[in-house]
């Protein structure tokens, strides 16, 4: 497995998300006007980043932890907040 330089997948992430946050506003824009937009994004990514995470490190907590760069408490915190745990 190739390891991706960092500052290529931030950038392809920065992307991604500019993305998909222009595709969002642009959906609600004429029906609603879009609220708590910052919350919404960053539950989904969290939740899909722990989800992903988890199953790279087959469920390891402090390994998954230590490549987040969090804690093992509040990888579980935030496990259990997405249902995750």
């Amino acid at each position: 497995m190739s390891v991706p330089n960092p500052q290529s997948s931030a950038n392809l992430l920065g992307n991604l998300v500019h993305e998909k946050t222009i595709n969002y506003l642009e959906q609600y824009h004429t029906t609603q006007l879009p609220t708590d937009i910052y919350r919404r994004i960053i539950e989904e990514i969290e939740q899909t980043l722990f989800t992903s995470t988890m199953k790279y490190t087959f469920g390891n907590q402090s390994k998954a932890a230590l490549y987040l760069g969090i804690n093992r408490a509040t990888l579980r915190t935030k496990l259990k907040r997405h249902d995750l745990l």
